[in-house]
């Protein structure tokens, strides 16, 4: 049974991590502009233009907003923080900020017919598989330490962790796909992000 002490330092860290999910999010929109148009255009062909700018800030708000889901269901059955858990959060987090940057990046060269829509995919793609792997790192770590609030037999908790992990791998294949289709690797990681709302970090089946 988790004492007092243990329930509240689980409890401030998803009150903090709820502030930087807040945050990252909110800096997403951030990145959308009015577009600029030439004497006699018109605005809605102008609006269809920035297709690119809509869909890298939509998948990123369900990217974002579904490990904000996952991130509380996940805490939901840990009884208590430790220093390692709190620092392997903080990973997860460091990736969840940066999130903005390649978003912004990948929707301006998204079109381009060039390496660099490949290079901005790329980067966009290292950054969630960055994240998966700490979010990853963070259930494997507390199913490691018995932070969990059942008792799992070793085939329960490698059922569980390749279960969650597995999207993981699909976000390092990204990496790959993006120097053949940037267009492709956005819809693959939209796919992936509807994956992850199903709820993959269950301690029973």
């Amino acid at each position: 049974m988790s004492n007092q002490s243990d329930l509240a330092e689980t409890n401030r860290l998803e009150a903090f991590s709820d502030g930087v999910f807040a945050i990252a999010i909110t800096l997403l929109v951030l990145e959308l502009h009015s577009p600029e148009l030439e004497e006699g255009q018109r605005l809605w062909p102008a609006l269809l233009d920035e297709w690119p700018q809509f869909a890298a800030y939509l998948t990123s708000f369900a990217i974002l907003g579904i490990m904000w889901v996952n991130h509380h269901s996940m805490f939901r059955q840990i009884q208590r923080a430790d220093r390692g858990l709190m620092f392997l959060n903080l990973l997860l987090l460091l990736w969840t900020t940066l999130l903005p940057f390649p978003t912004s990046l990948f929707a301006e060269h998204l079109e381009d017919d060039s390496i660099n829509a490949n290079v901005a995919a790329a980067v966009y793609s290292a950054n969630l598989t960055l994240a998966a792997i700490a979010f990853s790192l963070i259930w494997w770590y507390v199913l490691r330490h018995h932070l969990v609030e059942h008792e799992m037999t070793k085939r329960e908790m490698r059922r569980s962790l390749l279960r969650y992990s597995m999207g993981t791998v699909v976000y390092g294949a990204t990496i790959g796909i993006s120097f053949i289709s940037a267009q492709a690797t956005l819809l693959i990681v939209f796919l992936l992000a509807l994956y992850y709302a199903f709820e993959q970090v269950r301690t029973r089946d």
